[in-house]
């Protein structure tokens, strides 16, 4: 299964937050699983750094080698994802959130999220 996690859900599970429900943790750790953080999670993460509306258990240099030790792939944001956003139902309108959304419609993906405003969009496959 191909996974792609949401902001939220990269930052709990490696920080070992509780917050992370028990059925995502299993769906990361399981081998059969590979997993994607968007670069556009890296960019929230860092403009929440910036502005004060986060702070983080690790510095923000950091976290590339916590993104590599726990295998997760970087997804870049491509021209087809950009194609999905811009017919995308307006549902949610966080930008970083909508994003995340069209990749995950374009590459076929489930996100794990908390969020149930993803369960909203027609075709999108969520799991928490």
């Amino acid at each position: 299964m191909n996974v792609l996690l949401d902001t939220h859900t990269l930052l709990w599970f490696i920080s070992g937050d509780d917050r992370t429900s028990q059925n995502a943790r299993n769906i990361i750790e399981s081998d059969s699983t590979k997993l994607f953080v968007s670069i556009a999670s890296l960019w929230e993460i860092a403009i929440k750094i910036n502005i004060g509306k986060l702070d983080l258990h690790i510095p923000f240099k950091k976290l590339e080698k916590e993104i590599l030790k726990n295998n997760f792939n970087l997804l870049p944001i491509e021209f087809k994802h950009t194609v999905q956003l811009s017919k995308l139902e307006d549902i949610h309108r966080d930008p970083f959130d909508r994003i995340l959304i069209s990749q995950a419609l374009v590459e076929n993906f489930t996100i794990i999220t908390k969020d149930n405003a993803f369960s909203e969009y027609k075709g999108l496959k969520t799991s928490w």
